[in-house]
């Protein structure tokens, strides 16, 4: 059996002071109202979408046009993240959002729609996404005190997990009033976090860091592709990280396929299967949001923790790839099974790897990451949805999921050693 290293630091008492300090406290607040607002708003645009073109290609146009610029932002975007300040870069997003959100609001509210000038606006809130998550991701490990990584990304998923409750209370609210007043509480939830993103007081020392490594080629561009090609040079040097990439992109296949699958086969095959959906899929919301509260109280036992993302990948797989296949209860408790093991899953992975990577080289990183799963996720939904014209949507599901647990066995097995020397860290 190959050896497995284990990495503790030695914690002082200075660095075992509370997870809640004044920094970590501001992008919490911050994060959770304009996260809420944000999810609520999303699921009313769809809605819209829908209503005002009556058109599913039209709808369809709209979804590719929020996604394709996740393809190209992430690589140019963590180049500049590891040079520029990314608190000022995320409260400057925030304020930009809000402004278009409430133009948005202005131009709905009295009765002007044109599908042309709302994709183009749809693409600029895609880039401004892609680019404000690069920038939160790099920030936000940043301000986690010393042995606090699994309880801050504990809070982390729980926040993400409650936005979900936003989906019903955006369906009411949309119907009752429409969608101009839910942007401009959209308008407002930005503009609210923004303000409070503005009271960051964490010092980015890897700025100043990387001003004394400019390029003398003089071009902004040029040292734009070097940080680039020096992000594609730190990732080949990095076997377990590109291992930790490699998976989850493959993973996402399986999270692609599913997204376009599962809704119509509940609703095509069960008496108001759209209920039966949010029952079964909603339980692993629950998981999550149970996983969460107990990795914020009880901390995973550091020398277990790769052993324990090798279980879970395979449990993840195993599930998801079944449980349409199973009664609606005993899919529930399945999928309340994944839930809990894919916040677990979460937090051993982005609690890892954020406390490994250096702090400027975070924003290439994470672009990598956002860049390859968002090719996985689009391909599994693609491929997913030619497929299913011919096979049925269960056996995709499961054989995807089969691929997942393949690659779980192959490439993070097979680089054991490596990821177990970034997750077997007290952190």
């Amino acid at each position: 059996m190959t050896e497995i290293t284990t990495t503790t630091k030695t914690k002082t008492p200075r660095q075992q002071n509370t997870l809640w300090t004044r920094d970590f406290t501001i992008i919490t607040i911050g994060s959770v109202i304009s996260m809420l607002g944000n999810s609520m708003m999303g699921f009313a645009m769809s809605l819209m979408v829908l209503d005002y073109t009556n058109s599913s290609m039209l709808y369809a146009i709209y979804m590719v046009l929020f996604t394709l610029p996740q393809l190209v932002t992430p690589i140019i975007s963590g180049a500049i993240l590891d040079r520029f300040s990314r608190k000022k870069m995320i409260y400057t997003l925030d304020f930009i959002s809000a402004g278009i959100y409430l133009l948005m609001a202005i131009t709905l509210m009295k009765g002007i729609f044109n599908f042309p000038m709302f994709g183009a606006v749809v693409f600029i809130l895609g880039i401004i996404q892609s680019t404000y998550m690069i920038a939160y991701d790099s920030l936000y490990p940043l301000l986690i005190t010393e042995g606090n990584f699994q309880k801050a990304y504990s809070i982390s998923s729980m926040v993400e997990t409650m936005t979900v409750v936003m989906v019903p209370v955006s369906t009411f609210v949309y119907n009752l009033v429409g969608i101009g007043p839910l942007m401009i509480i959209n308008a407002a939830s930005f503009a609210i976090a923004a303000v409070f993103e503005l009271q960051i007081g964490h010092e980015e020392k890897y700025v100043e860091k990387r001003k004394n490594e400019v390029d003398n080629s003089g071009s902004k561009i040029n040292q734009m592709l070097i940080d680039i090609k020096e992000g594609v040079k730190y990732m080949r040097s990095e076997p377990a990280l590109l291992a930790i990439v490699a998976y989850f992109g493959i993973n996402m296949l399986a999270c692609g396929a599913m997204d376009v699958l599962c809704l119509p086969y509940y609703k095509q095959n069960f008496p108001n299967g759209e209920y039966l959906y949010i029952l079964v899929f909603g339980m692993s919301f629950i998981g999550r949001a149970v996983g969460g509260g107990l990795h914020y109280k009880f901390k995973l036992p550091t020398k277990y923790k790769f052993m324990l993302a090798m279980a879970i990948y395979i449990i993840i797989a195993l599930g998801e790839g079944t449980y349409m296949f199973l009664p609606v209860g005993l899919a529930a408790a399945v999928c309340f099974i994944t839930g809990i093991s894919g916040v677990t899953s979460y937090t051993i992975r982005i609690s890892s790897t954020q406390n490994y990577v250096p702090d400027e080289k975070k924003g290439r990183y994470n672009g990598a990451f956002q860049l390859i799963t968002t090719v996985g996720l689009l391909l599994g939904q693609m491929t997913a949805g030619l497929l299913a014209q011919k096979v049925d949507e269960r056996i995709i599901v499961f054989a995807v999921n089969m691929l997942a647990l393949v690659a779980a066995v192959t490439i993070i097995g097979g680089h054991r050693k490596e990821v177990a020397k970034i997750y077997n860290t007290d952190n």
